[in-house]
């Protein structure tokens, strides 16, 4: 599994009933899963494409699904200025 940005949902695991965003940092080949699973060293991205947790997940490769994640400025991210009256 090559490093990048990926949906995890229920085709990845079932654990995965709410969609996730990750970043996947490498697969754990040391340990043993049972055949077509994987796990994955990874941070889980809030809406911004930031990482907010480090995990290691138990995930079928086949289920997850790479995607493209452009940044938001800093500054675009604030809530727009309120107006007094």
């Amino acid at each position: 599994m090559s490093p990048g940005v990926y949906l995890l949902n229920r085709d990845a695991s079932p654990q995965f009933h709410v969609p996730i965003l990750v970043r996947v940092i490498r697969e754990l080949t040391d340990r043993h899963p049972p055949y077509g699973w994987t796990w994955i060293d990874c941070y889980q991205l809030d809406r911004h494409g930031d990482a907010t947790e480090k995990r290691q997940l138990f995930v079928m490769p086949e289920g997850i699904r790479p995607v493209r994640v452009a940044p938001v400025p800093y500054p675009a991210r604030r809530a727009p200025a309120r107006t007094s009256r």
